[in-house]
């Protein structure tokens, strides 16, 4: 804000002042000011720049800047922007890229925003900086996305963001200040600062029509003619009796100041207003082809409504800009547009030319579109449908504004405005009625249309559109994909009528073929198996060819089903293929998806400290990114490790999360993955009628489409012999063996043989459970394992002896520890205790890694092998003075001082 004192406008704001110097004392952190024009923002802004002793980069929000990407981040970072060298190369060509200033990158939005993020903790070695982002409601959608990415993911350092909004700024998670109103008595004190001449009746009056608003408080005053200045209060033009906004009385003020500059200088201000940019010999030959020249702002900044420096024109506030635009008429706008459009780069002459075009026209159209190809190089999705959109109204033949809709809302979607997204689809919907759009456009389309259904929890509605589409396209690579989608979509729905019907309509649309199309049919044949109720175990399973190029939404799927067969090795090493293909490809958006199925694998595979570690990256970037579906997915799956750990709270929260998402949206993954942890968690408390409770209820209801609950068989199976009802246990043996034999795998065989000894006769038992753990030596999952451990130590004990039960009992209880499976260890102590053993000191684990939290671990992990902060913090999104954090604080929870010693460490399957 010019022209104005930031100590007049603060006056009355001790409180919010505080807020803002706490912020500045901490040195890091986040803070949005949210309030109506005028309330002050911009004037607590100024008092942060002012007070923090800190590098300070600035940026104001721009309207006519809302459709071009990454502008305002290009503004904030212009002039540090040589410090980009130092970020990872792959970081470093993201930014570099997405603000056009080297070759489009690879990667996703959210990689710029962790280049950002970066970029920033690299300028705070050398001392702090502050991030003041003003009038942030007008930020373009790319440069709002990587700074919130950024600034949710500031952690120690000294860096600090202050972003000042207006209420249509989307609401977030973040820290937030709002200035109120100011009280009558600071009002008047503010208003005797600005206008001390006028007499108390006036002032009273002001005080009441400005209605604690700081702008107008200063404003007002200049509106007042002489008279009135002199106390003829009746008529006033701002007077109670109007129904006016006390911001729209202040537009109007400063409309009437610009109606009365000269033609030029209202010309200045037009083009200045129309296409603000640091470049002043821009607008130099943008006034020039209207007959004026820069001299011509003169009288505007005598009017206290811009200011000109060196680099650019200032407006005294934003309400300014908008007067500007009121002031003048439809001739001098489109005037200034034409001016501009000869002076301004591709891009927004681009947009100039469009905004002077009333009627289609092909040339203009085409500018757009290469305009939207730019943009999507650069990552800038916003850009892209705003382009696209502007085209499809200037497209002279049906069949091309069709398809320009159609990749409007696509990009919509990517960028997550969803609300767009729908009327772009409307518009393409209402056109396609009257023409004929290509295959590929109306498989786009049914697309697009399935991402809004799945986004408003409409997984059904999704999979019809989806049919829709694979029945329309003319290549095969879309047509398998849609079909893939379908078949998971169908199957993660909750329970309903419609799923089978669905499903086998899916696998008839597959297409025929070896190589990808029979693997696509495949995966349908096996979810629609599921949902029927039939075994999948005995399918073949058939492999793409390394060779084919498998899109990622179905090498995700392929993975996925990996857990049908007990494919325990192939889940993990597919995921953690995917995984570190969307780390290497910058690929953010994807990472929920990925780190979902593999923290799966390592749970199944009994890595129990490093799946914990994959779910609370995944959740916090689920958060970060937008994404309820798998944030709640990924809750349940955390509900479940918590429970195997014992923390009760923990799984209550957590699965209370995950079915309420559930439940909201239609789905069933997370919930199921809920109801699993809370048969494990009473499981391991040994409430075993709750278990078979619980089991009985959940596998009846609408998450027993889930390929799970075959994983908690052998649950039931041990509950119902704990309980005394073995004919209840061996009504679900037999279709746990069913299972377990056809995958052929040893892990499931072994269990098999575990709960086959429950049930076994005295001379049969102790044979059961050797060959157990001769299969579980062949393929090690060790949660399993100690489970075997456990119950043929008790077997042991109470049938053979104390000195033949302690080694099988002792084993299990150190593995679950390492798993930091409380319960389990606690009851394996027990049995321990029980057989003459004794124990040392239990009250500090024995493993040294269980002591750290998620985070620290997936930091620690990577120091082992060797990794610099920097490459960790590439790997990980995070900066590497957060790793750099993160070590320090593990370093003494791990008994070592230095990298070096860290080489000491086991980490075994973690």
């Amino acid at each position: 804000m010019i022209g104005l004192g930031r100590s007049a406008v603060l006056v009355g704001r001790q409180a919010e002042l505080s807020v803002i110097d706490e912020l500045l004392e901490r040195r890091s952190g986040v803070l949005i000011v949210r309030g109506e024009a005028g309330i002050g923002k911009s004037a607590l802004l100024g008092h942060a720049a002012a007070k923090a002793q800190a590098r300070v980069l600035r940026v104001t929000g721009v309207e006519s800047e809302a459709d071009l990407p990454f502008a305002a981040l290009h503004r904030l970072l212009r002039p540090v922007l040589h410090h980009v060298k130092s970020l990872p190369a792959q970081q470093a060509d993201a930014l570099r890229g997405a603000l056009g200033l080297g070759r489009p990158a690879r990667g996703d939005r959210y990689l710029v925003g962790l280049a950002t993020l970066s970029l920033l903790v690299e300028l705070s070695v050398e001392g702090p900086v502050l991030c003041l982002i003003d009038d942030a409601h007008w930020l373009d959608g790319e440069s709002a996305d990587a700074l919130l990415f950024a600034a949710r993911r500031l952690y120690t350092e000294p860096v600090m963001v202050l972003l000042a909004a207006r209420e249509a700024f989307p609401m977030t998670d973040l820290p937030e200040l709002r200035p109120g109103k100011l009280e009558p008595g600071a009002a008047r004190k503010l208003l005797a600062e600005q206008a001390a001449d006028l007499p108390p009746a006036v002032r009273d009056q002001l005080v009441a029509e400005a209605q604690g608003n700081p702008l107008a408080l200063v404003e007002l005053p200049r509106m007042l003619t002489p008279e009135q200045r002199a106390g003829a209060l009746v008529p006033l033009f701002f007077s109670l009796g109007t129904a006016m906004q006390v911001t729209d009385r202040v537009l109007c003020g400063f409309r009437d100041r610009i109606a009365a500059l000269p033609e030029t200088s209202r010309s200045c201000l037009l083009v200045a207003a129309l296409d603000h940019r640091d470049e002043l010999d821009v607008l130099a030959r943008a006034v020039g082809v209207l007959g004026a020249s820069l001299d011509d702002l003169a009288p505007a900044e005598h009017a206290g409504l811009v200011r000109v420096t060196a680099a650019s024109v200032v407006f005294h506030h934003p309400l300014v800009r908008r007067a500007v635009l009121l002031a003048c008429d439809i001739a001098a706008r489109m005037a200034a547009h034409r001016a501009l459009a000869e002076a301004v780069d591709d891009d927004r002459r681009a947009w100039h030319l469009a905004a002077v075009t009333l009627h289609p026209d092909e040339e203009v159209a085409g500018h757009l579109v290469d305009l939207a190809v730019r943009a999507r190089l650069r990552g800038g999705q916003t850009a892209v449908s705003a382009a696209y959109a502007r085209a499809a109204e200037l497209s002279v033949e049906p069949a091309k504004a069709v398809r320009r809709w159609t990749a409007a809302a696509e990009a919509a979607v990517e960028a997550g405005l969803w609300r767009r997204a729908g009327d772009l689809v409307d518009k393409a919907l209402r056109l396609a009625e009257t023409t004929t759009a290509e295959g590929a456009v109306q498989a786009e389309l049914a697309a697009v249309r399935a991402k809004l259904a799945i986004e408003a929890d409409r997984p059904l509605e999704a999979v019809r559109l989806l049919h829709e589409g694979a029945e329309a396209a003319d290549d095969m690579p879309t047509r398998l994909s849609l079909l893939g989608l379908a078949g998971y979509y169908t199957w993660a729905s909750a329970t309903h009528p419609d799923q089978v019907p669905l499903a086998r309509r899916t696998e008839e649309l597959a297409p025929d073929g070896e190589g990808l199309p029979a693997v696509v049919r495949a995966i349908n044949k096996a979810f629609r198996l599921i949902l029927e109720g039939g075994s999948v175990a005995t399918q073949a399973h058939l492999a793409p060819d390394p060779a084919e190029h498998v899109p990622s939404e179905l090498r995700f799927i392929i993975a996925f089903q990996a857990l049908h067969r007990a494919d325990r090795v192939g889940m993990l090493t597919d995921a953690a293929e995917l995984v570190a293909d969307c780390r290497a490809q910058g690929r953010l958006g994807r990472m929920p998806q990925v780190l979902t199925l593999l923290a799966i694998a390592q749970l199944l595979d009994g890595r129990h400290p490093a799946a914990r570690a994959t779910v609370a990256e995944g959740m916090a970037l689920a958060a970060d990114l937008g994404q309820p579906f798998w944030r709640g997915y990924l809750a349940g799956v955390h509900a479940w490790l918590s429970a195997v750990a014992g923390a009760e709270e923990e799984v209550s929260a957590l699965a209370d999360q995950a079915i309420r998402a559930a439940d909201h949206r239609n789905w069933m993954p997370g919930a199921c993955w809920a109801e699993c942890a809370r048969v494990i968690l009473d499981f391991g408390l040994g409430r075993y009628d709750a278990v078979l409770a619980r089991l009985d209820r959940t596998m009846a209801g609408p998450t027993r489409h889930a390929f799970i609950w075959r994983y908690f068989w052998p649950d039931y199976i041990e509950a119902a012999v704990r309980v005394g009802d073995p004919q209840r246990a061996r009504d679900r043996l037999k279709a746990y063996a069913e299972w377990a034999e056809a995958t052929g795998r040893a892990t499931p065989i072994a269990v098999l043989h575990r709960v086959r000894a429950l049930l076994a006769p005295k001379n049969a038992a102790a044979g059961l459970y050797e060959r157990a753990l001769t299969l579980h030596a062949e393929e090690q999952q060790p949660f399993d394992e100690a489970r075997t451990r456990l119950v043929y130590g008790e077997w042991l004990r109470r049938h053979r002896g104390r000195a033949e039960a302690r080694p099988q009992l002792l084993a299990a209880m150190e593995a679950f520890d390492r798993l930091g499976a409380a319960p389990w260890s606690a009851r394996a102590a027990a049995e321990l205790r029980a057989a003459g053993y004794s124990l040392p000191d239990r009250s500090r684990t024995a493993d040294p890694l269980a002591v750290l939290t998620p985070q620290e671990l997936q930091v620690v992990r990577l120091a082992i092998t060797g990794a610099s902060n920097r490459e960790i913090g590439a790997q990980l999104f995070l900066s590497p003075r957060t790793v750099a954090s993160h070590l320090y604080k593990a370093f003494p929870k791990l008994g070592v001082t230095s990298r070096a010693e860290l080489a000491r460490l086991t980490l075994g399957d973690r």
